[in-house]
């Protein structure tokens, strides 16, 4: 029965899209006050049926209801509970109901807050914002079904892909699609103010806190997809600039432009256009991301899906959405006010370069990822585009863009003076000086790039400890005070660059110092490996709750002590696939990393990395999304900021 629940809410959802993606468009045109607020009810009441659906299928999944196609091919009663719930966007059509309910839960959220916001601007956004519910809810509907019964239905259902039988599973798509699916409130708002031909302080004071709610948890759904990777794959890597990952990445980039940019259009009324378009590209680079995972077009191991008919669909909602948006930007956007003028030298130009690098970047990243697409349509060539394209492209714009970090916050608003900026510069520029030296006398040419990686990662956290330090510093004859009442945008600010500072310190220790070795063991034998002594102790099957094992046992020596780990190889009868469970040690200093392969006449294979600093790079990823989420508590940068006026005091009616 629930099945037919979740059906019926998703059929009675695309209606109330419908009427969300017209009343609110009518009623703002005419001002016609009750259409809009027929808008805003159906925007709530839009996200409660999705939210029914979407119950309605983790139940079918957490009571084993193998009558239901979809928890039949991706559930069984062996997988643990978790992993049940987890499996109801496990798959295609789950995974783009979850994206429909977070879209549905994105347009309730500004029905729900944008009280302060102009009436007639909160009602063009939930339009656009229905207009996209109506696509997605259509995709679902018509093409994905979650809700197809099979009959007779199985005795047992076909387990999930046992890749994804991890806790990474519970957290990484939701924080991804959260990412995604948000930025399309920023794409509402820019589409919004291209049919008004109208950008005030309420347009901008909104759009900034949507684009961070939106690059927090996509910030922290990609460093925890790059840990999922790192120890679940058993390879021993943390980004292989794999297309999905890429097509995560390239939103991310842009929307880290939009949010810079946002900042300097909420603060001075600047980049009016600039900011629109980023907010167009940006959201359409997210669907260019949904239709990678789902079209066949590049083979990933993160692909849901390869059908060439879901991908045509998916396809013609990203031309549809990016090619009228953009040919209205082509339209409306002169018309739209240039905004304040500013310096080279200030922070609006600093922000205006942080941009052009970002934007730069992805671009490099898209001809990375779809270039192999463009040379097999023109002459049938397959080619691979792999690490090495990155490393001559991406990496020489990522540097100076690191170095430019900096001078952003140190910059005053409108106009600077080179000296004064210099000033506020010497103590970064210091302490990176003395990394520098420090560094460049070990190893010849990688050790001086090594140094200077080095340098760039106290630069940034030094520059970002100077945020704070330079405020405190002003009002040291009140420290308490001044410390009590620093924003908390401020602090968030201080955390995030940080947190890139960290991200770097870990790439450039992992990157310069990494080590790997491959032999074949058998239990007794010991081997020397990166300054540690490594025994198996032990080599046995195993049995797990849906999976059997051969599992390896060591013990390892080194300058931290003695500790045991162990490694997996599982077999999943019910899935008929392998798993690697590699054995990890971590520390600040580096990760020690085991996994054994295939079994042979010498022994097992085992191979073993030694990643210095590498779990930094995640560390540094977290502490950004958590910078992210401090600036968003700030009461000034809350949706819906804004306090609404007082009602004014009932006037006497004038004696006739």
């Amino acid at each position: 029965m629930s099945a037919e629940v979740g059906q019926f809410a998703l059929i009675l959802a695309l209606l109330l899209a419908l009427v969300q993606s017209v009343a609110p468009l009518v009623g703002a045109q005419r001002g016609d006050g009750v259409l809009m607020a027929l808008g805003r009810q159906a925007a709530l009441l839009q996200g409660m049926f999705v939210a029914l659906a979407f119950g309605c299928l983790a139940y079918a999944y957490l009571t084993c209801d193998f009558s239901v196609a979809l928890v039949a091919q991706h559930s069984h009663t062996t997988q643990p509970v978790a992993y049940r719930f987890a499996a109801t966007w496990g798959s295609h059509e789950g995974s783009m109901l979850l994206w429909v309910l977070i879209l549905a839960l994105y347009g309730g959220g500004v029905a729900f807050f944008g009280g302060t916001l102009r009436e007639t601007l909160q009602a063009r956004v939930l339009g656009i914002q229905g207009v996209l519910g109506v696509a997605f809810l259509g995709f679902l509907i018509f093409t994905s079904n979650p809700f197809l019964r099979i009959s007779p239905s199985p005795i047992e259902g076909t387990e999930l892909n046992p890749l994804l039988q991890d806790p990474g599973l519970v957290l990484h798509p939701p924080l991804l699609y959260l990412g995604y699916v948000g930025f399309s409130v920023s794409f509402c708002f820019a589409v919004a103010a291209l049919i008004e031909g109208r950008v005030d302080a309420a347009w901008a004071r909104w759009v900034r806190p949507w684009v961070l709610a939106a690059w927090i948890p996509l910030t922290a759904g990609i460093t925890l997809g790059s840990a999922w990777a790192y120890y679940e794959l058993g390879w021993g890597g943390w980004w292989f600039w794999d297309p999905v990952e890429n097509a995560s990445l390239m939103p991310w980039l842009l929307g880290t432009a939009l949010l810079h940019s946002a900042l300097v259009l909420e603060r001075r009324g600047a980049l009016v256009s600039w900011t629109i378009l980023l907010a167009i590209l940006t959201f359409s680079l997210s669907l260019v991301g949904t239709f990678l995972v789902r079209s066949g077009i590049l083979t990933s191991v993160h692909a849901f899906a390869v059908d060439p008919q879901r991908g045509v669909f998916i396809l013609g909602i990203l031309a549809v959405t990016t090619g009228a948006s953009l040919a209205l930007y082509a339209w409306r956007a002169p018309s739209i006010r240039a905004g304040a003028l500013f310096q080279p030298l200030s922070r609006e130009g600093g922000v205006t370069l942080n941009n052009l690098f970002l934007a730069v970047l992805t671009a490099t990243v898209f001809l990375g990822t779809f270039s192999p697409v463009f040379i097999e349509m023109i002459n049938g060539d397959k080619i691979s585009v792999g690490p090495p394209y990155y490393a001559l492209t991406f990496a020489p714009l990522a540097i100076p863009l690191l170095f430019l970090v900096v001078f952003g916050p140190m910059l005053n608003w409108k106009r600077d003076e080179l000296r004064k900026t210099a000033a506020r510069l010497k103590v970064p520029a210091i302490i990176a000086g003395v990394v520098l030296a420090a560094a460049l006398p070990f190893g010849g040419l990688k050790g001086v790039m090594t140094a200077g990686a080095l340098a760039l990662s106290a630069w940034l956290l030094a520059g970002s400890a100077t945020i704070l330090g330079r405020r405190w510093w002003a009002g040291r004859a009140y420290l308490s005070r001044s410390i009590r009442t620093t924003p908390r945008a401020l602090v968030g600010l201080t955390v995030a660059h940080a947190g890139l500072g960290l991200l770097t310190l870990g790439i450039t220790g992992t990157t310069s110092w990494d080590s790997d070795k491959v032999l074949n063991m058998r239990p007794g034998q010991s081997v020397e490996f990166a300054g540690r002594t490594l025994t198996m102790t032990n080599y046995e099957m195993v049995q797990g709750p849906n999976y059997e094992a051969r599992q390896a046992r060591f013990t390892v020596k080194g300058p931290t002590g003695t500790y045991s780990l162990r490694s997996e190889k599982r077999w999943h009868p019910s899935a008929q696939s392998q798993t690697t469970e590699a054995g990890i040690h971590v520390t600040p200093l580096g990760n020690l990393y085991v996994s054994v392969g295939e079994e042979s006449a010498q022994g097992v294979v085992v191979r073993l990395w030694d990643h210095p600093l590498i779990v930094w790079i995640w560390i540094g990823g977290f502490a950004m999304s958590i910078g992210g989420a401090i600036s968003l508590s700030d009461r000034r940068l809350r949706v819906g900021a804004a306090l609404k006026l007082p009602t004014p005091a009932p006037q006497p009616i004038p004696a006739e």
